[in-house]
């Protein structure tokens, strides 16, 4: 811990802004031209934001992280005319904006339109937006999913596996945005620990037209924002949480600010006996905490240089749900995780048009997998970990209708794993095996990037250009030119924009494991049927087309065709029956599908949305990377043509809230979420599956179409403030999940091939207090 501290302070670092978010700096004079203190609400329906600021002592105020988009500004201040206006903020170099308030000596009525603010008619590609009240009025979450959980509301994702994302068809290959530092390895509750949703200011999701600023994961970014803007004295939130499967938990988060400083952190802790998704509906073992704990630090030393510092510690500790052999026979396997991450920033505004930062990042990150004597038919040890170094320089320069951004990136991860095993039962392995395997490596896995993009407006065009290099060296040594496109065109009359974009993407492949799965040394599991091939990145092309527009000045309607076309197609197996995955990948994979959403912003008491996608996607063989086994192995040597489809190839996903406001304190919501199954491969018939997971299970399974049969989930909210002041808000929430009780099998095939059980009828409970 104290030589990653050294290492912290030791490097140089970076600035609070993401890709298309900007700033907007606001004073407030009296006719006069005095400096006077003001309440000013901002708001924005395209992208579900609203925040009321107070302007300090000398009348400024700022919006910091603030989407591109258009803006409603409006300000009422006792003695003066209302002011209600438009503002637009199209750059990461901030807008300033003097307001100068007019005497008033007759009352004023301003009207506004929620379409003036609706629609974004420069958005030149797919971005879904998630803040305000559908991050605190959302539905409850099992421990250690609360932001997957609403990453997964959104067209196009779905889960496969313990909360594994995948977006679009594309498998670990989700990269997360924190703060504007970029995560790339598995973030899901089964590989490490998450950051708690409360924590979570806003949530920015791309699936298409994603800036040349991001590489190597590129299924889907989501970029998270938990930093609030500065606001004078002390603020903050705490929530208190639980439910069924005796699930608790506790959320604190507070801010203060004074002078041009301003200090915040937030901690959180739970626990479930839920933690990770069962095979078998009795959920055995499956206990899971987990807990955060966050600081950070900002100081703006003049208008022009602002500095911050950040850390975060992560931790999480779980069991690994039995079988029910493994539960007769007494098995337990834990699993645990560690993450220490720090940040330090520094953004320079040189000029009205040109703005220039520098970000870093350090973390240490641990995985443990132990096993008792008991564990059947394997006993396995694991202690794998890496230490990652991240840098990032940017300059942007906005001049006229261009708006250029040019930056270089490196990221140097130092990877660790360690393995053993024992096998306890060799009845359940190929004939001469050998009991025992131990494995122990380490490699620096060494990636740097260049990335030069312009956003151009031109009327009602705007048409975002760019161009990436990335360079990859692990146990490979690969690079490659991405170029970026994405165009669109606003038709102001119709409320509609139409767009099209096209991404060539380069995506690294998943490291956990990789080590292990290219070593010579693992021929000694399996001599006679072994099968190992250097997993290299995948390349393709991603296009989508889709227009937005605005129905009767209260519907946002969204809709979107996309293709994908990927070679060396990324996807992920297993060692035997442990949850040691690795990376794999298939010779091509073509994904392709439609995704039409519905939002209802506030109209008459009802807010909410709808969604729906369909999604092809199949592999093509032959397997041109990983590590197999036995039949496997054979399998994976002889296929050389031919396709099938791919693990996540659910064709039709529904998904739906509507919330109606009872009274100004009083709330109420109805949900539906529809799967029609994901794909499976199983080794065995109905029997297998009758002994080993029980009739329950057996009776949602379709061995006919190789499909697991569809699912329908109902849920149900409702909340109400129980106390509002001035300074205090106190806010109850209670949610019942899978309403009809529908055994949802997620995914089928064991264990570790993924989520297995979705929970069964469920109800939580938050209070949460505001001040």
């Amino acid at each position: 811990m104290r030589k990653l501290l050294l290492l912290l302070l030791s490097v140089a670092l970076p600035a609070l802004g993401q890709a298309n978010q900007g700033e907007l700096h606001l004073s407030v004079a009296d006719p006069s031209g005095l400096a006077i203190k003001a309440v000013i609400r901002l708001e924005s329906e395209a992208n579900h934001y609203t925040s009321t600021l107070t302007t300090n002592a000398q009348g400024r105020a700022v919006a910091a992280r603030l989407p591109f988009g258009r803006y409603h500004l409006e300000l009422q201040q006792a003695g003066f005319a209302e002011v209600s206006e438009f503002l637009d903020v199209r750059s990461t170099i901030p807008v300033h904006y003097t307001i100068q308030l007019k005497l008033s000596s007759v009352k004023q009525s301003v009207t506004v339109s929620a379409s003036d603010t609706l629609i974004d008619p420069d958005q030149a590609g797919s971005v879904d937006q998630i803040r305000g009240s559908l991050i605190q009025n959302r539905l409850g979450s099992i421990p250690g999913r609360s932001l997957q959980d609403l990453v997964n509301s959104q067209p196009g994702w779905l889960y496969e596996g313990n909360a594994v994302l995948h977006p679009r068809g594309s498998e670990y290959q989700t990269q997360f945005v924190v703060d504007g530092i970029p995560l790339i390895d598995n973030r899901s509750p089964g590989f490490g620990p998450e950051i708690e949703a409360d924590d979570a200011q806003s949530v920015t999701i791309y699936t298409a037209g994603i800036p040349a600023e991001y590489g190597r994961k590129m299924g889907g970014v989501v970029e998270v924002n938990t930093l609030q803007d500065a606001q004078p004295g002390f603020h903050g939130q705490a929530v208190l949480s639980g439910g069924s499967f005796d699930t608790a938990g506790a959320f604190a988060q507070g801010q203060y600010a004074w002078g041009r400083n301003t200090l915040g952190g937030s901690s959180s802790g739970s626990r479930t006996d839920h933690y990770l998704n069962p095979v078998v509906p009795q959920n055995y073992s499956n206990t899971g905490t987990q807990g955060d704990f966050s600081l950070n630090f900002r100081r703006d030393f003049t208008l022009n240089d602002q500095i911050s510092l950040s850390l975060r510690h992560e931790l999480a500790r779980y069991d690994i749900p039995n079988e029910f052999v493994q539960q007769a026979a007494g098995q337990r396997q834990n699993a645990d995780s560690i993450e220490t991450m720090g940040a330090i920033s520094y953004q320079h505004i040189f000029s009205g048009d040109a703005i220039g930062d520098l970000r870093g990042m350090v973390r240490d990150n641990t995985t443990d997998f132990t096993s008792n004597p008991e564990s059947t038919p394997i006993e396995v040890f694991q202690h794998n970990g890496f230490r990652e170094g991240y840098f990032k320089a940017s300059v942007t320069i906005d001049r006229g209708h261009n708006e250029w951004k040019a930056g270089v990136e490196s990221d140097n991860l130092f990877l660790n794993e360690k393995l053993n095993y024992l096998i306890t039962d060799p009845t359940q392995f190929d004939p001469g095996s050998p009991l025992t395997f131990a494995y122990q490596a380490n490699r620096p896995d060494l990636e740097q990037s260049v990335f030069l993009q312009d956003q151009i407006r031109l009327h009602n065009w705007t048409i975002n250009a760019g161009l990436r290099w990335d360079h990859y060296q692990l146990l490979l040594n690969n690079q490659a030119l991405q170029p970026r496109l994405a165009i669109s065109h606003y038709f102001p009359s119709a409320e509609t924009v139409l767009h099209f974009s096209y991404d060539r993407v380069f995506q690294t492949p998943s490291f956990e494991n990789i080590l292990l799965s290219s070593s010579g040394a693992v021929t000694s599991i399996d001599p006679t049927g072994f099968l190992s091939l250097p997993v290299r990145p995948s390349q393709g092309d991603y296009y989508e087309a889709g227009l937005t527009w605005v129905f009767l000045g209260h519907l946002k309607i969204g809709s979107n065709y996309f293709r994908r076309v990927v070679d060396n197609y990324a996807d992920d197996s297993q060692i035997f029956n442990t949850s040691i995955s690795f990376p794999i990948s298939f010779r091509k994979g073509i994904v392709y599908g439609a995704e039409g959403k519905v939002e209802i912003p506030d109209w008459r008491h009802f807010s909410g949305f709808g969604s729906y996608s369909y999604t092809v996607g199949n592999v093509w063989f032959p397997v041109t990377g990983g590590l197999f086994f036995g039949s496997n192995a054979a399998q994976a040597a002889s296929q050389l043509t031919g396709h099938t489809p791919d693990s996540q190839d659910q064709r039709n996903t529904v998904r739906g809230r509507i919330r109606y406001q009872l009274t100004p304190r009083l709330w109420t919501a109805f949900g539906l979420q529809y799967d029609t199954g994901l794909p499976f491969d199983f080794d065995g018939d109905a029997s297998t599956v009758l002994q080993e997971y029980g009739p329950q299970v057996l009776s949602r399974i379709n061995f006919t179409r190789g499909r697991i049969y569809p699912a329908f989930q109902a849920n149900a909210s409702a909340g109400a403030d129980i106390y509002k002041s001035d300074r205090i808000n106190m806010h109850l929430q209670v949610d019942g999940q899978n309403l009809n009780n529908i055994l949802n099998v997620i995914d089928f095939g064991g264990l570790f091939s993924g989520n297995a059980i979705g929970p069964s009828r469920s109800f939580d409970l938050r209070l949460t207090t505001s001040f």
